[in-house]
């Protein structure tokens, strides 16, 4: 059985399409702005050099919410392409405003399930970083299953990296935080970038909630690891 073959049958969806209410902002950006700054799924890979238009690093985040952060990111590092996938239209509705509104360039949007788009769409050795920032905690244990982070999907992940990539995943949930640093330490392509836990890096902007959960002394935990 290959490595594609067992994460597929693994897989099972780390997020639900709840029926969130979109605005009509946020759908008529989808109808205008999707066909320009969207990539949409297909069973062949993608040549980032191509869809970008550059030679520059590529960095692929997975599941960006509202994608204010996203936005951030990319605009203060212009250096920088991002390909950014989530499944939720409010949040690709809003990042897409965004993406017109500041007028942003290097950003392009995948609404699809990213383990499905890492399988088919993405190449090996072709990312230079991986963001996750604040994944679904599935927090009852009967859900732990559904989490994103586990052992198949990062052995997977890392093939996509190029030597020296990095994967940044963050998390306000100390017993995810656990788990990812366990996943990921024992992935024998990765080394940790820090001793257990990393500081924030500074690219990283401090979201609303986060800044919230801070003031009422709630932990956050970031976890950088690069492909040897």
């Amino acid at each position: 059985m290959t490595e594609t073959t067992e994460l597929s049958k693994r897989h099972i969806r780390s997020f639900v399409l709840r029926q969130g209410r979109v605005s009509p902002a946020q759908q008529r950006a989808c109808d205008t702005l999707l066909p320009r700054f969207g990539i949409p799924y297909s069973l062949q890979s993608l040549d980032l050099t191509q869809v970008f238009g550059r030679n520059a690093p590529k960095i692929l985040e997975i599941g960006f919410g509202m994608g204010d952060s996203t936005a951030t990111i990319a605009l203060a590092h212009p250096e920088n392409d991002y390909l950014a996938i989530e499944v939720h239209t409010p949040g690709v509705g809003n990042l897409l405003k965004l993406i017109d509104t500041q007028h942003i360039h290097n950003i392009r949007i995948i609404q699809h399930d990213a383990v499905e788009v890492l399988r088919d769409m993405i190449g090996d050795g072709t990312l230079d970083g991986v963001h996750i920032f604040f994944p679904d905690p599935w927090h009852k244990a009967r859900h732990n299953k559904r989490r994103l982070i586990q052992t198949p999907f990062i052995s997977h992940l890392v093939k996509k990296l190029k030597p020296g990539g990095y994967i940044h995943a963050a998390t306000d949930w100390q017993d995810y935080a656990e788990q990812v640093l366990k996943v990921l330490t024992e992935e024998p392509l990765l080394v940790n970038t820090a001793t257990d836990y990393a500081p924030r890096p500074a690219y990283r902007p401090l979201t609303k909630f986060e800044q919230r959960g801070i003031r009422l002394g709630h932990g956050v935990w970031d976890l950088v690891f690069r492909r040897k």
